[in-house]
């Protein structure tokens, strides 16, 4: 576990670079701010397809060599963004980031759910934390390299400091748990270890649904991750401002991981995304009213702590309802969905700011599709529950 979260905290740090440099992208290649976010949609584009292909992979293979060559892939991409003379070639260079980062995360996560049976929920929030982490970690530090150099000599640096660190770590991953093959577990045995739980839904039909949830919450997740520190300068604050909220946010959601992880060891995992769904949504209305300094850091401690537990959840979720043998390309499917959550919000986002000059309405986009991802974990809830029968005596 403990190298699987080295890995997801070094592997991620192309979900949170770009959002750090983005003013000063905006500034040198003179482009509005939605062609300035097209990077950070790159990214995630990237990263989506790779959670899906790279877990196809791990299912057949294990984590290893996919984790170490992705590693390879995500240096070589900093190392060459550093050098890079237009936009459309940084956008490029950005999806490759996204790619090589995608092994950090969904694959990863897939692998550690095989490993614990009890403590499922706990350990993959575990895991996932290492994005949350990565989170926290590298704005500070890109935001202190930006005050000494170049934001094109910090990503050289950190290209090399990704190929000397995750293809080393990745190696140390090549033993495999035993997956459980027998996935149609009647549901009059569904406390033995690693059965699944019983839903009025088919397996495509679930699929579905978690597609369109991830969607829906990361979009509105996206506001204030991906815009918080561009928004920081339109209110008069500086850079270094807007990466601490960034790093605030993210470090509280470490906390609203582990949270979710042991309530859903104990409630399940739709329960778990129904309740950090409301809190995501209740936290974006905050950041409305209030735009100061101070009320603007307690915002985001409170977003933070909200929305931290909502992605690990449908990995749960996919583990508790659906085939363990697939559960790597599911998860991968799943998260796709979420980061392509990310990449639409974040342009969107921007584009909205671009046409109103506030962002306002962004908050406001972000809630309405919130509310759509509240009213499917609902219905999977409902489903879930109507499905439930007690075990016999």
């Amino acid at each position: 576990m403990t190298i699987a979260l080295l890995l997801g905290t070094f592997g991620t740090v192309g979900l949170w670079a770009f959002v750090v440099v983005l003013p000063p992208i905006q500034a040198e290649f003179g482009v509005d701010r939605a062609a300035a976010s097209l990077p950070y949609t790159s990214t995630m584009i990237g990263f989506a397809l790779g959670n899906v292909l790279i877990g196809r992979f791990a299912d057949r293979i294990g984590v290893a060599l996919p984790v170490a060559i992705a590693g390879a892939m995500l240096g070589a991409g900093f190392v060459a963004s550093s050098f890079t003379t237009a936009l459309w070639q940084f956008v490029i260079l950005q999806g490759l980031i996204g790619l090589g980062g995608s092994a950090c995360f969904g694959p990863l996560l897939a692998d550690i759910s095989h490993w614990f049976e009890k403590r499922r929920g706990i350990a993959v929030a575990a895991v996932a934390c290492g994005n949350y982490l990565s989170g926290v970690l590298w704005p500070t530090v890109i935001k202190f390299a930006l005050e000494h150099t170049s934001w094109r000599v910090t990503f050289l640096g950190i290209g090399i400091f990704c190929i000397v660190s995750i293809v080393p770590l990745a190696m140390l991953m090549r033993a495999r748990p035993d997956v459980n093959q027998s996935d149609d577990i009647p549901a009059a045995h569904l406390r033995r270890p690693g059965g699944r739980k019983p839903i009025d839904l088919s397996p495509r039909t679930l699929q579905g649904l978690l597609v369109l949830a991830g969607l829906g919450c990361c979009v509105a997740m996206s506001m204030p991750q991906v815009h918080i520190v561009a928004y920081c300068i339109d209110l008069g604050f500086d850079i270094a401002r807007g990466a601490e909220m960034l790093s605030l946010m993210l470090g509280a959601g470490i906390a609203s991981r582990l949270i979710s992880g042991l309530l859903a060891d104990r409630i399940g995992g739709v329960p778990t995304l129904l309740i950090g769904s409301v809190l995501q949504c209740l936290s974006l209305f905050l950041y409305i009213p209030f735009n100061g300094l101070a009320s603007l850091y307690m915002v985001s401690f409170i977003f933070g702590l909200s929305q931290g537990g909502i992605v690990p959840s449908y990995a749960i979720i996919v583990r508790e309802y659906l085939p363990a043998r697939e559960a790597g390309q599911r998860m991968g499917v799943v998260i796709m969905a979420t980061i392509i959550g990310m990449a639409l919000g974040g342009w969107m986002s921007g584009w909205i700011y671009d046409l109103t000059g506030s962002y306002q309405a962004a908050f406001l986009n972000g809630i309405a599709w919130n509310l759509g991802n509240m009213a499917i974990a609902f219905f999977i809830l409902y489903r879930a529950r109507r499905s439930a029968s007690p075990l016999p005596a």
